[in-house]
């Protein structure tokens, strides 16, 4: 099959250090295209793409007939303005998470992708690593019998990085939505579980949250292997850096360390399997690019019409989860 040409909406860091070499690295994917009003910011892309085609706008690279899908990791205030004229400009496009601000907004974003008949998606790459995919596997076939609770953490320190985005309200700002996603979102992608009671303690600066605890009573689907079990998730941006989910069931535990968000950037993935008698299974993933994977999903379900791994309908729910965070905040002073 041929590949499927990229335009990117933007010369920002992270599509430059991560998902701009994937998309040139991933089997099924060429980078054709890249939007930036400032050519300077080009040359850091072509230092690997040197073929690279740029636009001096977003429009620009929309309106290319050569560019079949879109990559946006604008800021997040931006994601649904430019998802929703990716897919009117007839493009396949896969946002940056959270692709929305609100529930509301996903469903928007569902009903403009099916009316336009392309695939658009959240850029939720941990789904598609081993190692989520193992622990997800572990706790379907009872690995630590019944799942009784769950621990998950996230944390790092910008508080002197003024400038960034994360630390702007008007940017969409603030962690819950930077990294939030990704403590409520594995554990409903591991266990299938959605929130049934749920309450929040939330420190802010400057109107954005820099300290979150959620507590959550969870509720495995009808017919799954998970029943109901207790949650408790922090996330924060002015903490040391933590990355950490841990699985404690009845029989055993499981826990998936070694920056498992930031996977094979900070350090080696693994999962630990925790049994009784002191006895720990370590399987680590050495090597594994999840972005890579993500963009060769995504190009394989372009291709052959097969249904993307991670949907635009599981992303609402995390993004009905972190509405639920807010509508439930209470203010904590630290």
């Amino acid at each position: 099959m041929s590949a499927v040409k990229w335009g990117i909406l933007g010369a920002a860091k992270f599509a430059r250090e991560h998902m701009a070499p994937a998309i040139h690295a991933a089997h099924g994917a060429e980078l054709y295209a890249l939007a930036t009003a400032w050519p300077d910011k080009a040359e850091g892309f072509r230092a690997f793409a040197p073929g690279v085609k740029v636009h001096d706008s977003y429009d620009a690279l929309l309106a290319d007939p050569e560019v079949e899908a879109v990559y946006i990791p604008l800021p997040n205030h931006l994601h649904v303005l430019w998802t929703l004229k990716a897919l009117a400009a007839g493009k396949h496009v896969l946002t940056e998470k959270p692709i929305a601000m609100h529930a509301r907004e996903v469903d928007q974003i569902i009903n403009a992708r099916d009316a336009a008949k392309k695939l658009a998606a959240e850029a939720y790459m941990i789904v598609f690593h081993p190692q989520w995919q193992r622990a997800k596997a572990l706790v379907e076939e009872g690995a630590i019998g019944r799942v009784l609770h769950v621990d998950a953490a996230f944390s790092y320190n910008n508080k002197e990085d003024h400038d960034n985005i994360r630390n702007k309200p008007e940017t969409g700002g603030g962690g819950i939505r930077d990294i939030g996603v990704y403590t409520y979102g594995s554990v409903r992608f591991v266990t299938g579980a959605e929130p049934q009671e749920l309450t929040s303690k939330i420190r802010r600066e400057n109107g954005v949250d820099v300290w979150a605890q959620v507590f959550s009573v969870m509720q495995g689907a009808a017919g799954s292997s998970v029943g109901r079990f207790t949650y408790s998730a922090m996330t924060s941006m002015r903490l040391h850096n933590r990355q950490e989910v841990v699985f404690q069931g009845e029989k055993g535990m499981i826990r998936v360390a070694n920056a498992p968000f930031n996977a094979g950037v900070h350090d080696q993935a693994q999962v630990e399997l925790h049994l009784p008698g002191n006895k720990v299974v370590v399987e680590r993933f050495p090597g594994v690019n999840q972005y890579k994977l993500q963009v060769e999903a995504f190009c394989h379900s372009v291709r052959t019409g097969a249904p993307y791994p991670c949907p635009l309908e599981f992303v609402r729910g995390t993004q009905a989860m972190i509405d639920r965070v807010f509508q439930m905040e209470s203010e904590v002073t630290l």
